[in-house]
């Protein structure tokens, strides 16, 4: 597999430092889930987990799309793989989930969580709507994402070592 991750600076400016970090996480994800067929990638190797790559890429999906276009910017939207009667749709809604839909769907996320992050260069801005009666600042979101995707990068991991032994960074 090609690694097409782009490491980032070694010295920046907070904004360019999280966002670069926050990317190459992003990347990390496509990475783990480069080469696999559709099986593959619906495979849920940690039973009785119902982590999958293919729900790990739905549910960061919805992650980017909550966070930066939701709450930070405030759109009234709705949410996308999952529901309060379905709070875990994203995963366990798979066998039936188109792939292509769902890495365009994650990619369309995150190009449009670019873009709202860079029209708040200020990482004291407050978000537009509150989370769990909090509101947090577009710092905290950046860090929490790149804590999102760390952790979520490790389970990437593991299911992929567990699918073809493929192992790495």
């Amino acid at each position: 597999m090609p690694d097409k991750r782009i490491a980032p600076p070694a010295s920046a400016g907070e904004h360019e430092m999280l966002t670069a970090w926050l990317d190459w996480h992003r990347e990390t994800l496509a990475f783990k889930c480069d080469g696999l067929s559709e099986e593959q990638l619906r495979l849920r190797p940690s039973t009785p987990s119902t982590l999958s790559l293919l729900g790990l890429v739905r549910h960061m999906a919805g992650v980017e799309r909550a966070w930066f276009r939701m709450r930070l910017n405030g759109e009234d939207i709705d949410h996308l793989y999952y529901s309060l009667e379905n709070p875990d749709g994203e995963f366990d809604d798979v066998e039936t989930a188109s792939v292509g839909e769902a890495f365009s769907t994650w990619r369309a996320e995150v190009e449009a969580a670019r873009a709202v992050s860079a029209a708040y260069p200020d990482l004291d801005t407050p978000a537009k709507r509150e989370a769990r009666g909090v509101t947090y600042s577009h710092r905290w979101i950046l860090v929490h994402m790149i804590e999102e995707y760390a952790r979520h990068n490790g389970h990437a991991d593991l299911i992929r070592e567990q699918i073809d032994g493929v192992t790495g960074e």
